[in-house]
């Protein structure tokens, strides 16, 4: 047998090689185990037979024969004498009553060893004392997947001519047929599969059933009360057993009922390490999700990425970590501008305000007042030149109706000429431009006395405008009075308020009344 260090250097080349590879070299080494451990024992008996010859062995000066005897239960000796494929010797224990299902401290029975050691007459030797073909072992394999895993096509086709189960699902969720790479094997797996009419539904069904039994049990302990957080002896609770072995819907199941996620067993090994150790991707971001820590150690301070082997599920492990950190720091800057901020949201507004105030320059303020001021001097001259300009289709020289009272074409009304009318018109024009330019002075005082006190509040401008409308109305319900009372009146015309032009009436809109008692009847809305 190969030495401890040529084993060691071996390490490396066996990571490169196939299945089929491995197992070839492991059948190698164990032929050469055996070889070794019988030339053992032939020195052992030559040994024995020399010292038989010699007399006997003697104590420490007692003159007696001592005899060392190693004794070993009955199950003991039969899986030792069936891992060195001592057939009778097997027999002779199966015949005293030895249980041919007798295991060892991993589950594994004589059969197994059989079936992994390609021994066939061991295998039907075991089997006609009532050996069973579906035991487990404390990985949930049975002869049948190990047989399937080595390739052995005649152990195969024995297993399940015995019984075997197709089905059997190992602790990986994995069933015989997934297991298999030997395609000849594979092929009569698969043939007596469809023999047996198990179809994908009958697959998936029997690969959730360990999944499905668990939730009922869980839901009916929710029903009865019973805490969900319950622990066995090694303190793993029932969120750690599904996180082993991938139950999604367990998993869900139990977050959503608010079981913890950082409960932690003797080990000290949480739902995330068992997820990452067994490679179940779905489990590690769910529990991620939920707020399981990817930082956490267990006693031997290994993280879940350390004790991970999976090379995707490790890269998605480094991903998460990144992703949960940025999502950390996050929180913790909001945090930290909401701890700063002080004021009420009144206050805040407030304070908006007044500083959205003070940012008005000067030369906002005075754009500002030009421009009103314009706006103004606009509105007066267009209001005062509709009034005092002459009409030149109401002229007597250009009015084919200007004989008829109180006819009117295309919206123009009759108007009598008369020099007193053209004067009293003259005269309300000269005294609209000194006003004007009166307004104009007052407005450029106005303007200076603005920029010396600063930007002019709201209130202020909104009470200009209405004084600036006032004065307007009542000059131009003063000048319309002046010439209705002035006009000649026709024999055939219409009296003073008939006077008014259409072009005088289109200019009085607005939002205010003027006229008075005599002018009551003719009043209309300013612009």
């Amino acid at each position: 047998m190969a030495e401890h260090h040529e084993l060691v250097e071996e390490m490396t080349t066996l990571e490169r090689m196939s299945t089929q590879e491995r197992l070839k070299h492991a059948k190698k080494r164990r032929i050469q185990q055996l070889k070794k451990w019988t030339q053992r024992e032939k020195e052992l008996k030559r040994k024995e037979q020399r010292q038989e010859k010699s007399g006997a062995k003697l104590n420490n000066g007692g003159g007696r024969l001592v005899e060392y005897k190693v004794h070993f239960v009955p199950s003991v000796m039969l899986l030792e004498a069936a891992a060195r494929n001592d057939v009778e010797e097997v027999r002779r224990l199966l015949m005293m009553g030895v249980s041919p299902d007798s295991t060892n401290e991993d589950g594994l029975t004589a059969l197994h060893q059989c079936c992994i050691d390609n021994n066939e007459e061991m295998t039907k030797l075991l089997v006609e004392f009532g050996a069973n073909v579906n035991a487990k072992d404390s990985e949930q394999w049975t002869p049948l997947h190990a047989a399937a895993t080595c390739g052995h096509l005649h152990l195969v086709k024995y297993l399940i001519l015995k019984g075997a189960d197709l089905l059997s699902v190992n602790a990986d969720g994995n069933m015989p047929y997934d297991i298999c790479e030997d395609e000849p094997t594979l092929d009569h797996i698969e043939t007596e599969m469809a023999k047996r009419g198990i179809t994908q539904h009958t697959i998936d069904t029997t690969r959730a059933a360990a999944e499905m039994h668990m939730l009922r049990e869980l839901r009916e302990h929710r029903l009865n009360g019973v805490d969900l957080d319950w622990r066995d002896e090694q303190l793993a609770t029932p969120l750690h057993i599904a996180s082993a072995n991938g139950y999604i819907s367990v998993v869900e199941f139990l977050l959503e009922n608010g079981v913890a996620t950082d409960a932690a067993d003797c080990d000290l090994w949480q739902p995330i390490h068992a997820a990452a150790c067994w490679g179940h991707p779905d489990v590690v971001e769910l529990l991620v999700q939920s707020g399981a820590d990817l930082n956490a150690k267990t006693k031997n301070g290994e993280t879940p990425f350390d004790i991970c082997e999976d090379p995707e599920l490790k890269e998605r492990i480094k991903e998460l970590r990144n992703e949960m950190e940025i999502k950390r720091l996050s929180q913790l800057s909001q945090r930290l501008r909401r701890s700063h901020s002080q004021n009420t949201r009144s206050q805040s507004v407030r304070r908006t305000s007044v500083r959205e105030k003070n940012k008005i320059s000067r030369r906002e303020a005075i754009e500002e007042a030009r421009i009103r001021q314009e706006n103004q001097s606009r509105n007066a001259i267009s209001s005062d030149g509709t009034n005092g300009r002459p009409n030149d289709e109401d002229s007597p020289g250009n009015s084919p109706n200007n004989n008829k009272t109180g006819s009117l074409s295309n919206g123009d009304a009759l108007r009598p000429a008369g020099s007193d009318q053209i004067d009293s018109i003259t005269v309300a024009n000269n005294n609209q431009i000194k006003q004007q330019q009166q307004q104009q002075q007052q407005a450029g005082q106005s303007l200076q006395s603005q920029l010396a006190m600063g930007p002019p509040r709201y209130e202020e401008v909104v009470q200009q405008g209405k004084n600036a409308r006032t004065a307007q109305n009542n000059h131009t319900y003063e000048t319309l009075t002046t010439t209705a009372t002035n006009a000649p009146k026709s024999p055939e015309g219409p009296t003073p308020a008939g006077i008014l032009h259409d072009s005088d009436m289109k200019r009085f809109r607005g939002a205010e009344v003027v006229g008075g008692e005599t002018g009551a009847r003719f009043c209309c809305s300013l612009m």
